[in-house]
């Protein structure tokens, strides 16, 4: 029988397939970290508010997760998110590594890792490959989210 923990990851994958970010957000401490190459540094509320932001204009994702493995303390698994990126509707196939700890039967933090070279070159283009090495493109796109994420939150009374 799964670990507790690993079936709240589990059913944090099964319900972002679904694009139900609600029940996302309710895997999540009140008091969450999360972070990944694109949003840094997101703290409670605004975690949950990011997927509620890019469940509603994903119209065309894909997530599938695997390798879920989880202990009283900390977890992990592999999920894939395939969706068109922008107006050029570039397709994308992300492979993303997460790791979890819990706290209260809830995930207390969340990081995903990715190679944002690689993500830059299949949703930018012939700008990912030029400049999505550099320090400038990852820093120009958290800006870019954040400010999306800023103005998203204000418009449903975050």
């Amino acid at each position: 029988m799964p670990h507790a923990n690993a079936e709240l990851i589990t059913k944090f994958y099964e319900a972002f397939a679904r694009r139900d970010a609600d029940a996302m957000a309710a895997c999540y401490a009140p008091d969450v970290r999360f972070s990944d190459p694109v949003f840094p540094d997101l703290r409670g509320g605004e975690a949950g508010d990011m997927w509620r932001m890019l469940c509603e204009s994903a119209t065309e994702l894909r997530v599938e997760h695997a390798d879920v493995i989880a202990d009283d303390t900390t977890g992990s698994a592999r999920w894939d998110a395939y969706y068109p990126f922008g107006p050029s509707k570039r397709q994308v196939h992300n492979v993303i590594a997460a790791s979890f700890t819990f706290k209260d039967g809830l995930i207390a933090t969340h990081t995903d890792v990715f190679d944002f070279w690689k993500w830059s070159r299949m949703a930018l283009g012939p700008t990912g490959v030029l400049l999505g090495w550099t320090p400038f493109l990852r820093g120009k796109v958290q800006s870019t989210v954040k400010k999306q994420l800023a103005k998203w939150r204000a418009k449903h009374g975050r």
